[in-house]
């Protein structure tokens, strides 16, 4: 697969950072010191190193951080997972959407976290692998991550679950709770809420693969982090208590944008390194 570019540039996390803490910009400019004209510039795309840092700072971004986003000066490393492990880039509108499975090597049995626009390479996975498909656990129910729940229920029969907090309509889809355990042969998965981008956002920590993961979907993006206007400050507390205090080595599977790790987030994610 081609590299997945990040999922937000700098203009786009100094958009959600601003929106979130509903900040105009005419009292962004005042408050970082900066002139309208230059502000509107930076946010067009014209990288200014010195209002790009005094904006961070009045945006709680770490500066470093978002320089490093503006001047495309760092890709995460992706842990390899020798098996058990898939991930489908698939594109929906003006975007492309992730969407994995993983399975156990002894029992074949897997799980799919989201569907995606198309599921057709998951199912060709599924096929070529000889797996049997248990559940598809949903990180939230936009429309971009399920839009091809459908035919990945009718085709291999799984169950669906989907949080109590955001219930999906597909027949005989199921709920969970925050803190409820799934296991598929030797995986584990947890269930944490870390809501703020939708009511029912929920991260599936795995273990039990070669490297502990963390299914994030729309919570927290490689150098980013989920939109919401209403809920940015949940949606941040959220990231942080729930996803950045995993094992450093935990691989982020987002729903955007490429693999990443806790570690890497803590260093160069500009909402996170402040």
């Amino acid at each position: 697969m081609s590299r997945i570019p990040l999922e937000d540039s700098y203009t786009d996390v100094i958009g959600k950072a601003q929106r979130g803490m509903g900040i105009s910009d005419a009292d962004l400019a005042q408050r970082a010191e900066v002139s309208e004209a230059d502000l509107a510039a930076l946010k067009s795309g014209t990288v200014i190193d010195a209002v790009l840092r005094r904006v961070a700072r009045h945006l709680r971004l770490g500066p470093d951080a978002l320089e490093e986003l503006a001047h495309h000066r760092w890709y995460p490393e992706a842990p390899h997972f020798p098996h058990g492990f898939a991930i489908f880039n698939t594109a929906y509108e003006d975007m492309t959407v992730n969407s994995y499975l993983i399975w156990d090597g002894r029992s074949k049995n897997a799980v799919a976290f989201d569907t995606g626009a198309d599921c057709g390479a998951m199912l060709d996975l599924i096929k070529s692998e000889r797996l049997r498909l248990q559940m598809v656990l949903l990180t939230h129910t936009h429309e971009d991550h399920v839009a091809d729940l459908p035919r990945l229920v009718a085709e291999t029969g799984a169950e669906v679950w989907s949080s109590e907090k955001e219930p999906v309509d597909s027949p005989g889809a199921r709920t969970f709770t925050e803190n409820v355990h799934f296991h598929v042969g030797a995986l584990a998965i947890k269930t944490l809420l870390t809501w703020g981008h939708s009511p029912g956002q929920t991260t599936f920590y795995v273990t039990g693969l070669s490297h502990p993961l963390a299914v994030v979907g729309d919570s927290l993006f490689c150098c980013s982090m989920g939109g919401s206007q209403a809920h940015y400050a949940d949606q941040y507390k959220n990231d942080v208590e729930k996803i950045l205090r995993l094992p450093r080595g935990t691989v982020l599977a987002c729903g955007h944008g490429p693999l990443t790790t806790v570690g890497q987030e803590k260093r160069h994610n500009p909402f996170f390194t402040t």
